[in-house]
């Protein structure tokens, strides 16, 4: 898929922990992990809303769309 998360970049740079983010943004430790590991298929917005909150961020920050990457073929 050509969306990518770039959650781990956002992350670092804030010194922020994954259980720390999950725990403020009120999501499982699981799924904040799948959403950084660019696995996830979906995000809802009030999810997307929590991160940009508390990463006081975009949601283009953390959502790119990069078309033609190796294994970005739609099917």
């Amino acid at each position: 898929m050509p969306i990518n998360v770039n959650l781990d970049l956002l992350m670092v740079k804030q010194k922020i922990k994954l259980k720390d983010l999950a725990e403020r943004v009120g999501i499982t430790i699981a799924n904040l992990s799948i959403l950084k590991q660019n696995k996830a298929r979906a995000i809802r917005f009030s999810t997307l809303d929590a991160l940009c909150r508390e990463l006081s961020c975009q949601p283009g920050d953390i959502l790119e769309y990069s078309p033609g990457l190796p294994g970005t073929e739609e099917t």
